[in-house]
């Protein structure tokens, strides 16, 4: 599972969207319950907002339970994921993640690609509280062998997710295709410290 991951580097071209916070810093270790960026369809074309890592809609009353991880399998048929599914997707940008494997004292892994960013299928929602509104988004996962790993999209398939008029048989066929090819280092443990958010955290073994 797709338990942490890093927004480190990123394109002016992307910090020039409309959104893109000022005051947006490098992370190099986000977990669940981090305020971490997404890029959504606006009404004038793509725009960048920033929300919880955990997905909170207005009825949920224990935030403790808010899922950070929705299953392709399972997104047109979940109560939780149904309507952020068919109207509320969004793409979660990263570097690359990171991945626990082994038996005993598990070794991290930083898993990425020859991209230099990453972009993760997801789903937003909104959370009124007091007359502000308060965004989330969960990451959506696929099988991918022993593990569960973010559902990375190609340019083409970062369209369609977006795409508000996409077919669900389309969104249906991108949820199950196979997982690409990615490239994975093992690290020094430093990682494993949720504290820790700083180059030192790519550390290799």
């Amino acid at each position: 599972m797709c338990g942490r991951y890093a927004l480190f580097r990123w394109s002016p071209a992307f910090a020039a969207l409309p959104g893109f916070p000022a005051d947006q810093q490098p992370h190099w270790n986000l977990a669940p319950g981090s305020q971490v960026l997404m890029l959504r369809a606006g009404k004038g074309g793509q725009e960048v907002a920033r929300g919880r890592w955990g997905l909170t809609p207005a009825w949920l009353e224990d935030l403790s339970k808010s899922p950070a991880h929705a299953r392709a399998e399972s997104l047109a048929s979940q109560p939780m994921f149904r309507e952020p599914f068919r109207e509320r997707r969004c793409l979660i940008p990263a570097n690359g993640f990171y991945e626990w494997r082994g038996a005993g004292r598990k070794r991290p892994y930083w898993v990425t690609s020859e991209a230099s960013i990453l972009y993760f299928a997801g789903l937003w929602e909104r959370y009124p509280v007091a007359g502000h509104e308060y965004l989330s988004v969960a990451l959506v996962t696929c099988a991918a062998a022993s593990q569960r790993r973010p559902l990375i999209l190609s340019d083409e398939e970062q369209a369609l997710w977006l795409d508000p008029q996409a077919s669900p048989q389309a969104l249906q066929a991108l949820l199950s295709r196979p997982s690409g090819v990615l490239r994975e280092r093992a690290l020094a443990t430093l990682v494993n410290d949720p504290k820790l958010d700083a180059p030192e955290c790519l550390t290799p073994a």
